[in-house]
């Protein structure tokens, strides 16, 4: 059963035919409850309803026996009792007015939400169920009959807005004439009617309309026009498009402060994408970036490929935030209306939300980061008011507002420095689209490639940047745009002359950034320069002396990146901070607390490098091995020697692992020179370390060399060091063997208790090998023993790795091939678990050797060039010289006497003469060159 209510009363049947109430009691009493459907009505306001202020004697009985007729004519299980009153047994939804306000809501729903035809044609639904004056059966419920008529008359407001979004101005004008008639003082029917007659090319009755509003409001209720009609009034004046003139025909979406691009667009298909995903989901997408990145273009690019109507707005001439709107405003083509002196103007705020509350935009507001705070308010309020808003913002930093899609674009992808294909890269694609520009004809081929790498490598992949760099094509060769990099802001400074200032050049597009800055940033900014590799919070904040959030707030403006857990600074931005710490007087201290941060690191990781942990500390370490470098040159360029031998010595370790042997060796040479022929008091250990360091590449200096000899005079080969445990490793490859073997056994065995468990485990090691030299074999495999077990004890994989690297020699050298092999094998397994490159190369030469006597040459031969890469690539001449000779063995053994001889005078040229564990690879490369010789004058 349905029943009517929005006009005469009436109940209606399965059948669709109404059904006799009878009398208007009943007829009264229904309305209410139907009113309420579902609900339970009290008996005091049924009466209320049905006899007003005056209700007869005996009311109550009254009720009861007008709610008797209706159980008669509805049935008797329609109309329930209940203590507090009677309930409708109805569904809201069959009730007229019940579903008037459902469908009244959905229309204004699916206006709000951007679909004008579907709301046209919900409110229309919903508007057609009235029959009249809304319960006219129930003559004393004024006030749920007029909240009833409100509903209507903005149901009709909602409907005519649709139909005025879908283009029908002309066929509601007559409409809008009779509401407005109607109901004067409705200031949005007033509204839309000028909407209507504008659409319909009627502007001067648009005008007259608002001129007969102002007047009726000002001798009504002595007030202006709203905010509303006043917007409307200045959108007639302007002609503004907004007031949505006939909707979308042939002509196309409007396009306003979109420029055309005079160059190609490369390189940023994959973010282009993305840009325009993020606005199908979201209203509000931010581009971050740092300066240069190309935030501006993408944001371009992304606007002119959307199907509606869009408006830039570039905000980097705004220089207060109060201009923000009134940007978007010029932007829009939305012009100051002239006002008559006593009537206040609109603010733009307002004009802006009246213009865009019914328009399908997308808003692009360029360049925000100046004026965050005010592009975020405005964003924020806009898209609140105006639901067929979207807004795409760029800036170095996000907006911060609820609801935001934040987007970094990072610059251009960068190739390896040895890439065969570098026009894969799109740092590359744009450098010589560019270049091809300014110079006819220019192509990146063989020749030029490595030049332009470096180029777009030095330049951070920035697109400003590398665009700069290819204008100075103009007048430089590409070997001199190249060999001036370390001087860019010097170059890169012709940008073109229509480019804001702050784009011309590469130090203006930093020095914007800088500049936005507040002085605890630039602190920091500068502070984090003396970095080579990026840092942690931990080390920024102890460093640059400042709380992490000022170091996050660098992250978010796009000075600072974090990645993987670390704060990086693009090279061109480190370059510019830099030149500012200088500037500053400031420099020497920062360097100073950098060193003294990365001082207590090593030496708290030095130790630990020898235990369980190690796996966890040399991967700490390779992260700030950059750092660790630039500490320790820097304190031998700034005279601290103290400070460089601790560093240097606590680093070795490390260093050896992992096979740095050129970087290092070259910061211990530099800081010995730094130190000169002298020692410093209590720092013996520390010096030693640093000579075996700056030799462990080769000692071809004679100053050099004769450091080294001093050290074997004064240490000798039983030193045992109280400090630095690493010390004892690298003494034994240096002193040589010991004068007396026997003694030599007994000394090791007497010291071995009172030593650190790493440095007994070392001990036994060299038990072993010297039990081996002296031919007693079955007590060096039990050291050998011994040895292994405490390098597992402690969970030393390097320790392991010597341990089974000497007993596959031992077996190697007992002919027990098979069983050499199976043990180098095992201690390459773990090497390379370690990454030690020199471990790895050791074992590969070690292994070739066997399979070399096995009689497997080829793949001998693969070991041995395998472990030369490795070895020329981490400088481990002892090991290069091994595999050198390996290769010149198996030539020989294939009779290539030309290549034999190649490969073993590069042995000799690169084998440390001053090592001791060289001495049987120097051995083996004589008798190989001999062998060679003997071999030619037989021909």
């Amino acid at each position: 059963m349905r029943f009517q209510i929005l006009g005469p009363t009436a109940a209606l049947g399965e059948d669709g035919e109404p059904i006799a109430l009878g009398g208007p009691r009943v007829r009264a009493l229904l309305t209410l409850l139907a009113l309420h459907a579902g609900r339970v009505v009290g008996a005091e306001q049924l009466i209320d309803g049905m006899y007003g202020a005056d209700p007869p004697d005996g009311v109550a009985n009254a009720l009861q026996s007008q709610v008797s007729r209706l159980r008669r004519a509805l049935g008797r299980d329609l109309v329930e009792f209940h203590p507090a009153g009677y309930r409708l047994v109805a569904d809201p939804q069959d009730v007229d007015a019940r579903r008037f306000e459902l469908l009244a809501r959905a229309g204004r729903q699916a206006l709000t939400g951007g679909d004008p035809e579907r709301a046209a044609a919900l409110l229309r639904e919903a508007l057609d169920l009235w029959r009249g004056t809304p319960l006219a059966d129930a003559p004393h419920a004024e006030a749920a009959a007029a909240a009833l008529e409100e509903l209507r008359l903005a149901a009709t407001e909602d409907r005519v807005q649709a139909d005025l979004d879908l283009g029908r101005h002309r066929d509601l004008v007559a409409e809008l004439r009779q509401l407005t008639a109607a109901h004067p003082l409705r200031e949005r029917l007033t509204a839309q009617l000028m909407r209507a007659l504008y659409g319909s090319g009627r502007q001067a009755e648009a005008l007259t309309v608002y001129d007969q509003a102002r007047k009726l409001l000002d001798e009504e209720l002595g007030v202006e026009p709203g905010p509303e009609l006043a917007a409307a009034h200045l959108a007639v004046l302007r002609a503004d498009p907004a007031l949505g003139a006939p909707a979308p025909s042939a002509a196309g979406p409007v396009r306003q402060g979109l420029r055309a691009q005079l160059t190609s667009f490369v390189g940023r298909t994959e973010e282009l994408d993305q840009v325009r995903a993020r606005l199908r989901d979201n209203r509000l997408v931010t581009l971050i970036g740092p300066g240069g990145a190309g935030k501006t273009r993408l944001a371009n690019e992304a606007a002119d490929q959307e199907p509606g109507d869009v408006c830039f707005v570039p905000l980097a001439p705004v220089s207060d935030a109060s201009g923000v709107p009134r940007a978007v405003l010029a932007a829009l083509d939305i012009r100051d209306a002239l006002l008559h002196a006593e009537r206040p103007a609109v603010d733009p705020l307002t004009r802006l939300v009246t213009a865009l509350a019914d328009r399908r935009l997308l808003l692009v507001l360029d360049n925000c980061e100046h004026l965050v705070e005010a592009a975020a308010d405005l964003s924020d309020h806009l898209l609140a008011a105006c639901p067929g808003l979207r807004v795409l913002a760029t800036g170095r930093e996000a907006l911060g507002i609820t609801g935001e899609s934040i987007l970094p674009v990072a610059p251009l992808r960068l190739p390896p420095v040895d890439t065969d294909d570098p026009l894969d890269y799109a740092a590359v694609r744009l450098f010589a689209d560019r270049a091809a520009a300014v110079r006819p004809g220019f192509t990146v081929d063989a020749g030029n490639a490595a030049q332009v790498v470096r180029i777009c490598r030095a330049l951070d992949g920035l697109p400003l940047a590398i665009e700069l760099a290819a204008a100075r094509l103009r007048t430089l060769s590409l070997a001199d745009v190249a060999a001036r990099l370390d001087d860019r802001f010097r170059l890169l400074t012709r940008g073109s002359r229509t480019a804001l200032p702050r784009h011309q050049t590469l130090r203006a597009v930093v020095a914007w950034s800088w500049d936005l800055l507040d002085d605890s940033e630039q602190q920091a900014a500068m502070r984090l320069t003396v970095f080579a590799g990026g840092a942690r919070p931990g080390a920024a904040e102890r460093v640059c002396g400042l709380p992490e959030d000022v170091l996050f707030s660098l992250v978010e403006k796009s000075l600072v990146e974090f990645v993987a857990g670390r704060f990086r600074m693009l090279e061109t931005i480190r370059a510019f901070c830099a030149e500012r710490l200088a500037e500053s007087g400031k420099q020497d201290a920062v360097r100073q607390a950098h060193a003294d941060y990365y001082l207590d690191l090593v030496e708290t990781a030095d130790s630990r490098l020898r235990t369980a942990d190690q796996l966890e500390w040399l991967a700490l370490l390779d992260e700030e091995g950059d750092d660790l470098v630039a500490a320790t040159r820097w304190a031998a360029e700034s005279g601290q020697p103290e400070l460089g031998l601790r560093l240097v010595a606590c680093s070795a370790c490390y260093w050896w692992m992992r096979g740095h042997r050129v970087t290092s060796a070259n910061l211990a040479a530099a800081l010995l020179d730094a130190l000169g022929p002298g020692q410093l008091p209590g720092m013996e250990e520390e010096y030693a370390l640093c000579v075996l360091v700056a030799a462990w590449v080769g000692a071809d200096d004679e100053g050099l060399r004769a450091r080294v000899v001093e050290l074997r005079d004064v240490l000798g080969w039983s030193y045992v060091p109280s400090r630095m445990e690493f010390l004892m490793m690298l003494l034994s490859l240096m002193t040589g063997p010991p004068p007396d073997f026997e003694q030599a056994i007994d000394e090791i065995m007497s010291v071995a208790p009172s030593l650190s468990p790493w440095q007994r485990a070392l001990s036994y090691t060299g038990a072993a090998f010297v039990l081996q030299t002296l031919g007693r074999m079955d007590e060096a495999l039990e050291y050998f023993g011994h040895s292994l077990d405490h390098f597992r004890a402690i969970g030393e994989r390097w320790g392991a790795v010597l341990v089974l690297s000497g007993l596959g020699a031992l077996r190697q050298e007992q002919g027990d091939y098979r069983g050499a092999y199976a043990l180098i094998d095992e201690a390459l397994t773990l090497a390379r678990e370690l990454g030690s490159k020199t471990d790895i190369a050791e074992n590969l030469c070690r292994r070739a050797d066997i399979l070399f006597h096995l009689g497997d040459v080829e793949a001998a031969r693969a070991d041995y060039a395998l472990a030369g890469d490795l070895s020329r690539r981490n400088g481990s001449m002892e090991m290069l010289a091994w595999a050198e000779l390996g290769m010149g063995e198996v030539a020989l053994f294939r009779s290539d006497l030309d290549e034999a001889r190649v490969f073993l005078t590069r042995a000799r040229e690169v084998c440390p003469e001053e090592w001791y564990s060289t001495v049987d690879t120097r051995a083996r490369i004589a008798a190989g060159l001999a062998a060679v010789s003997g071999s030619v004058s037989e021909r």
